[in-house]
């Protein structure tokens, strides 16, 4: 398996055409589908499906699709820190879920712009599994992550912040004239949770203590991955959403945010592989963060 065919399999699962990918590749169509072909031979599988109107993959052509992404990133990643010159120069891939807090790693990341206009810093959202898996597998340096890890592979930087669980619901809504949230209000309430409290133990336990029941007691509703979206459910009464407090504005709007009382926090921390072999320009961002954050 070759990376360059890699690269053609994923262009023709992008376009979902072969002739828009055969242009987009600068190959003829027919070269296109051949090389394709032997990469199917290859596997000894089905990965595309080949409709008159457009391309389609099979369950095998997503899982080599998702693959694929991974490794032209990292190859993409390894490449350009090989040929960063002297100069403090390169990526930096950050991986981070939503917070108001992460202008902090922001404002360090600028400052060090400035200092080295060579560096090019890269976020990419997702929520704390997807995160971790990121960091594990080497498509990130950094991951902007809530909750303790474990201490035998990560090495953990705590930010001096914490952000605070608030209810997200209508102005409408009948638990909106309340100046706060108990975990009794929301028993019989339909609510839409995080993928990421769902998933893992540190928000979900966080939520069940307040809540005093076990998620799966409660009515859940929904998931979300961005607030944002969650949002648009809450908007059309579809539940309340449990979030952190400042990511959505809901001034001019018909949403509103009520704390939660007794009130409970998250706190934020940067993360990085224990052992980790960093670049130059990953290196001075570590010691900008550590120079910064650390008591």
């Amino acid at each position: 398996m070759e990376l360059r065919v890699l690269k053609y399999f994923l262009t023709v699962a992008q376009e979902e055409s072969f002739s828009r990918a055969a242009e987009k590749l600068h190959l003829s169509q027919p070269t296109l589908s051949r090389q394709l072909k032997d990469l199917e031979d290859e596997f000894g599988k089905q990965l595309l499906i080949r409709e008159p109107r457009r391309i389609l993959l099979t369950e095998d052509g997503q899982l080599l699709r998702r693959r694929a992404e991974e490794i032209l990133s990292l190859v993409d990643k390894t490449t350009g820190e090989l040929l960063c010159n002297e100069e403090i120069s390169g990526d930096i891939r950050i991986g981070a879920g939503e917070s108001i807090h992460f202008g902090l790693v922001m404002h360090v990341a600028q400052k060090l712009r400035q200092k080295y206009p060579g560096l090019r810093f890269h976020i990419v959202s997702g929520d704390g599994a997807t995160t971790m898996t990121r960091l594990e597998r080497g498509l990130i340096d950094f991951a902007f992550v809530y909750g303790k890890l474990d201490p035998a592979k990560y090495q953990e930087l705590p930010l001096p912040v914490r952000d605070r669980w608030v209810l997200l619901l209508r102005e409408d809504d009948e638990l909106a004239p309340k100046e706060v949230i108990r975990a009794e209000d929301l028993w019989q309430a339909s609510l839409l949770l995080s993928r990421q409290t769902l998933s893992t133990s540190t928000h979900g336990d966080e939520l069940c203590s307040w809540l005093k029941k076990p998620l799966a007691q409660l009515k859940i509703t929904g998931s979300y991955t961005l607030i944002y979206n969650a949002s648009l459910m809450v908007k059309e009464g579809m539940g309340y959403a449990l979030s952190f407090d400042g990511l959505i504005n809901t001034t001019g709007t018909s949403l509103c945010t009520r704390p939660l009382e007794p009130a409970i926090f998250a706190e934020p921390s940067i993360a990085w592989k224990k052992n980790q072999v960093f670049s130059k320009a990953s290196q001075a961002f570590l010691a900008a963060l550590q120079e910064k954050f650390t008591p």
